[in-house]
C-alpha cells in the first residue's frame, strides 16, 4: 500500500463513519463529513494533506501525489 492509497482509503472510512454517526446519533455528525469534503478539496489543490503527514511517518511508502 502505498501513501496515496491509504490516504483515500481513510478518507473513504472517515466518511463513511460519520454517515453513519449522522443516521444513528445526531444529524450534527453531517458537518464532520462537510469537513472531511473540505480537506480533501483543499488538499488536492495545495498538496498539504495532515493525513498523509500521519502516514508517511508511520512508514507507508510514497506514492505519486503526496511527495
Amino acid at each position: 500500500m502505498n501513501l496515496d492509497r491509504a490516504v483515500l482509503g481513510f478518507a473513504g472510512v472517515m466518511t463513511l463513519a460519520s454517515l453513519a454517526l449522522a443516521h444513528f446519533v445526531s444529524p450534527l455528525w453531517l458537518w464532520f463529513t462537510v469537513f472531511i469534503g473540505v480537506n480533501m478539496l483543499q488538499a488536492s489543490v495545495t498538496g498539504f494533506c495532515p493525513a498523509a503527514i500521519v502516514f508517511r511517518k508511520l512508514g507507508v511508502r510514497a506514492g505519486c501525489a503526496f511527495k
